[in-house]
């Protein structure tokens, strides 16, 4: 037994890429460390100066903290220690609860995507080598459905208060095998229990992890504590580019020469120092402190607000964070990316749009889990993918995180900390490209842990049908605040109900302006008896035949609200700064499912979408097509390219919603009628179809579910996930829609059939031009803003930024009169032509404009 001690304390010392934990310098915290991922976040915190496990819940299982720098590779030999002790009483206590270390978990995984692996077992759940409640330390085969232990035998001292050194050595033993040993000491050397095994070489290759395993039956959890964990030997590899924190990952948005960015940090101490810099590299080559940001919590984000910032070059930035140690001083940690110059000149702007951040399949939690299948983060190949597209800005329309099996379920007892664990996912996965791309993310329902949203103005809702929020302002508030806070301002400055804000706003960029909309934050609840009976059990789901779908456009109901839709209507006259428009929300102004769920179920009419209340979604679609707006939306987990219509079909805009990037809860658009004007051999589903509310559609594109790919996973293929493109070109003024499933390798792969799609700005008021006012030429002045304007009523009938010089203003009615205003509002010159009347025809006489 004294040469196997001395054997480990030998191998403890070897110098090939070791790690040594930090806890006994360490600040009381929730968040773990800068190289450890903890399952879950609330499960875990660093106090007096170590390791802890705080979960109390016998049914939780297995809690893991993984080492994300470093990985256990084929070839050499490792060893790992690790001081830890049973925080319970004997009484209480499962006897094969155990504290140790998980080795071998998801060999051929992402190393991110194995770092999830915790509680279930199954395929890739690695091998536990660990110490229970008496003493004897064990091996437990956690790919096996139940654990196959190998436990030590002998007089046995049972451990709780007392602290135990655990340490484990793996040496190859020739033929693909390594020979394991693992012991248990006290604190003056005794041994008090150890053991050997040999197992495949594969079985200890993947991540490394410490764990704390309540262990089975009804007694209480037996919960671990761990302190100076180190890890060593020539077969272990470290990445030091995956450390995670404090500060996780970056947002930004440039516009009008103004920089917001938010850093999103790990939860941090009550007295750890509470504000972060922002650094920028001259031109001369220094770094120098640009601002200065306070960390707001709970959600410890830190936003950053630069006024003057240097839009006509590339700026590398480094945010630093000073981490407190418990014996003074402190650590400086920092996280770096390039602000891109604002794309002006640009001909071509792309938009990269995402839906629906589904993490793992919802088999995740099954009696036997297969981690390799059911493990869809860290999405590594949608961001490879995605920056082959070198995308001008990333949209991220809503559920980022999803509250219940992904990974894990709804913890509403510690919600705030449950939403951060889920959302840190997002933040790990798509890091690389937010540091260096501007990025738009809005919440909807999952991110707030509703199944649906109809937020009414911010309002308190016992039930999310009825309209409001389910769950604490603060926690409505957090959400919004780790999502948008590097959002521009919004132009709603009051606050809403229950103190909950607005972040609907707009950006120019790159010449594009964006309209950032919030079409769940106001819409008015379906339930509590507003509406006619259902005919189902859901009060967001009307299958009744005997209900006119005209009865569910209840007088009062909001879609936009009031102050956003005068926003929409004013933002769609103002073109400073910029040549096209394109609006950004949650989903599309339709019901465009007609079937839901695993099964697929027939649905009428989806309350939940934005087809209801159908007065409001007309109102938001006028508002769109006055501007020439194109729409970029997503949530029905189908992608779909539609022509809206108001009064009749196709006349008004065009929306384009993305897929889901993962998708647990398929969607199919296929109506019942076949749809009319559409092209010789479309399927019926196709063209010009009302919606179950009644709305006029014209449906040019879906992913409908039903085709198999031949992909794996099939569970995650099959669903028709992936992300949408969107080119908007300035020269010519086209917009083309590209739809990619998440397997396709651009350039060699072809997307989703229907795509892509070109349409022109102009496309998007498809009204009917019945009539022309005189046209005019600007002597001077490229590219001219134009609005026209109805003399009758004062409103304006449509703007847009020309390209050019010449152009035919036509109008829709050729009853009354315009005034047609010309100019470039940037400088504020304009002329105003009024008392203009409509023709048939255009005319071919160009009046000279001295402009």
């Amino acid at each position: 037994m004294r040469t196997l001690l001395a054997c480990l304390l030998l191998l403890a010392a070897l110098p090939a890429q070791p790690y040594a934990s930090t806890w006994a310098d360490s600040l009381d915290r929730t968040w773990v460390g800068p190289d450890l991922w903890a399952n879950r976040l609330q499960d875990w915190r660093v106090a007096k100066g170590r390791l802890e496990c705080v979960t109390k819940q016998a049914r939780l299982g297995m809690r893991t903290v993984h080492l994300v720098t470093h990985q256990l590779a084929t070839s050499g030999g490792f060893t790992m220690s690790v001081r830890l002790g049973l925080q319970d009483a004997p009484v209480g206590t499962s006897p094969d609860c155990g504290g140790g270390f998980l080795i071998g978990a998801g060999a051929g995984m992402d190393p991110s995507a194995a770092a999830i692996i915790h509680q279930w077992r199954g395929p890739g759940a690695g091998l536990f080598c660990g110490v229970d409640r008496d003493g004897r330390v064990f091996f437990a085969d956690r790919e096996q459905p139940q654990a196959v232990v190998q436990r030590a035998g002998g007089a046995v001292a049972n451990v709780a208060g007392k602290e135990i050194r655990l340490a484990l050595t793996g040496t190859r033993a020739g033929g693909g095998r390594v020979r394991l040993q693992l012991a248990a000491t006290t604190a003056d050397g005794s041994v008090v229990s150890a053991l050997a095994l040999q197992v495949r070489e594969r079985r200890c290759v993947g991540n490394v992890a410490l764990a704390s395993d309540p262990g089975g039956g009804r007694l209480g959890s037996g919960r671990w504590w761990f302190g100076q964990w180190q890890v060593a030997g020539d077969g272990v590899r470290r990445d030091a580019s995956r450390r995670l924190g404090p500060i996780i990952c970056t947002q930004h948005i440039l516009s009008r020469g103004s920089l917001r960015m938010t850093a999103q940090l790990h939860p941090l101490g009550s007295t750890d120092i509470d504000h972060v810099r922002l650094l920028v590299l001259d031109p001369t080559g220094d770094w120098r402190e640009t601002a200065r940001a306070k960390i707001v919590s709970p959600g410890w984000t830190a936003t950053f607000e630069v006024g003057s910032w240097s839009a006509a070059r590339d700026v590398p930035y480094r945010v630093e964070y000073d981490l407190a140690q418990r014996s003074g001083g402190h650590r400086v940690f920092s996280w770096t990316g390039t602000v891109r110059k604002d794309p002006t000149a640009k001909a071509e702007i792309v938009v990269a749009g995402f839906t629906g951040n589904h993490n793992c399949s919802h088999r995740i939690g099954a009696e036997r889990t297969d981690w390799p299948t059911v493990m869809w983060f860290p999405h590594q190949a949608i961001r490879e993918r995605v920056a082959q597209h070198a995308p001008d800005l990333l949209f991220f329309s809503g559920d980022q995180i999803y509250e219940g099996r992904s990974p894990t379920f709804a913890d509403r007892a510690h919600i705030h900390l449950d939403y951060l664990y889920k959302w840190y996912l997002w933040c790990w996965a798509y890091r690389d490209l937010t540091k260096d791309i501007p990025c738009v993310t809005i919440p909807d329902d999952h991110d707030v842990f509703q199944g649906n949203l109809w937020g009414e103005g911010g309002r308190k809702a016992r039930r999310d049908v009825l309209g409001g929020y389910v769950h604490p302002a603060d926690f409505v508030q957090m959400v919004e605040r780790t999502q948008t806070s590097h959002l521009p301002r919004s132009p709603h400055t009051e606050p809403l109900a229950q103190g909950i804000t607005a972040y609907y706003s707009s950006i120019n960029y790159g010449r594009i302006g964006f309209a950032v909309l919030e079409d769940r934050k106001f819409k008015s609840g379906c339930g509590g008896g507003r509406l006619p009976d259902t005919g189902t059990r859901r009060a967001d789901h009307m299958n009744s035949p005997d209900v006119d779908p005209k009865m569910l456009d209840v007088p009062g109901m909001k879609l936009l609200g009031d102050d956003q839709l005068a926003f929409l209507n004013e933002w769609s006259a103002d073109w400073r700064g910029h040549d096209m428009k394109i609006a950004l929300s949650q989903t599309v102004f339709a019901g465009m499912a007609t079937h839901h769920g695993g099964d697929l179920m027939r649905v009428r009419c989806d309350l939940d979408s934005n087809g209801w209340p159908q007065s409001g979604r007309n109102r938001a679609l006028r508002a769109l097509r006055r501007g020439f707006i194109f729409h970029l939306a997503g949530d029905q987990h189908l992608g779909s390219i539609v022509h809206h219509g108001i009064d009749t079909w196709r006349d008004a805009g065009w929306s384009f919603c993305v897929p889901s990037i993962a998708n647990f809860y398929p969607r199919k658009w296929m109506p019942e009628a076949e749809g009319a004007n559409r092209r010789a051999g479309a399927p019926g589903w196709q063209g010009d179809h009302l919606d179950g509310l009644g709305n006029h559609v014209s449906v040019f594109a879906a992913t409908n579910p039903g085709r198999k790919t031949g992909r794996d996973p099939a569970d995650l293929h099959d669903k028709m996930p992936g992300y949408g493109i969107v080119r908007m070109n300035k020269n010519t003024r086209a917009i083309t829609m590209e739809c990619w499933p998440r397997y396709a390798v651009p350039g060699t792969d072809a997307q989703y059939p229907g795509w892509p799609r070109t349409i022109k700005q102009t496309d998007n008021d498809g009204r009917k031009r019945v009539a022309s006012l005189p046209g005019f030429s600007t002597r001077r002045m490229s590219d001219p803003v134009v609005q026209v304007i109805d003399e009758r009523t004062g409103g304006m009938v449509y703007a847009l930024r020309i390209r050019g010089r010449d152009f035919h203003p036509w109008v829709y009615d050729l009853a009354g009169t315009y005034t047609v205003k010309v100019g470039d509002p940037d400088r504020g010159v304009w002329r105003t032509l009024t008392g203009l009347k409509p023709t048939h025809g255009e005319s071919s006489d160009l009046r000279d404009l001295d402009l």
